[in-house]
């Protein structure tokens, strides 16, 4: 794991503001922010999305207390809904494990996600005004930029937010619950799996044509083209997987 990465959201990621205090709409109600286990939670999800905390290893439950400066309670409820996302296994006595990615998990996933994705094209082009176009484009700029540097990490980070920026733009609280219960599982097979300099050309060229299609407002067109990028990402995680398989079959004596 890059403990690097793990003190980075240590010190970031739950701050004493989020951990304890409140804000007021001015009429008496008070909306808590995030709790301490949500925060933590948080944080660690980044750490098993982005490969800090490797597919099969156990979660080490000692060290992430002493950097996080929290007790084993918020800790292990946080590793509940990890458990409860599908990104980890509890395993009775014998702790925390990050699951593995299979061939059988990502076939259940990606398909899913492909729809919520087609469908968050459809419904962002009647609802999305013209300043969240405008917002998307910046982001789709700021890609490419990471894309000529061939940035990897900096790409992952906004490309995923111009996917969440049409999900918002489709206005709909069910599809944005379904969809963020699936972001973390199909975000970690993206990372992990080792992206080819064709396909990462690929996937630009694709991105291209999201947003000529947002910005033309054509529904039909952009849900087409959502999913089959999705399912293009499948492609190169299923031969990470193959690749990996051949790797330990190798190794076998």
């Amino acid at each position: 794991m890059s403990f690097e990465r793990i003190i980075k959201w240590a010190e970031v990621a739950m701050t004493p503001e989020d951990q304890t205090s409140s804000l007021s709409d001015g009429k008496g109600e008070v909306f808590r922010r995030r709790s301490l286990h949500e925060e933590l939670t948080e944080a660690i999800r980044e750490l098993i999305v982005v490969g800090d905390l490797l597919p099969g290893t156990r979660v080490p439950e000692k060290e992430l207390c002493a950097l996080y400066s929290v007790s084993r309670t918020p800790l292990r409820e946080a590793l509940k809904v990890l458990a409860i996302d599908g990104l980890v296994n509890l395993e009775p006595n014998r702790g925390a494990w990050v699951s593995k990615i299979t061939k059988e998990d990502i076939d259940d996933v990606f398909p899913v996600m492909g729809a919520l994705e087609a469908l968050s094209g459809e419904l962002a082009c009647k609802h999305i005004s013209d300043a969240e176009i405008g917002n998307v484009r910046r982001l789709h700029r700021e890609m490419l930029k990471y894309f000529e540097q061939r940035d990897l990490e900096g790409y992952f980070a906004v490309n995923q937010q111009i996917h969440e920026a049409i999900l918002s733009a489709a206005r709909n609280k069910t599809l944005t619950a379904q969809y963020n219960s699936l972001a973390a599982r199909v975000r970690r097979a993206r990372y992990v799996a080792n992206m080819t300099m064709d396909r990462w050309t690929q996937a630009t060229e694709e991105h291209e044509q999201i947003m000529t299609f947002l910005e033309r407002r054509d529904g039909a067109r952009l849900s087409a083209i959502l999913k089959k990028h999705l399912e293009n990402k499948l492609e190169t995680v299923r031969q990470w997987l193959d690749d990996n398989e051949e790797a330990e079959d190798a190794k076998a004596p």
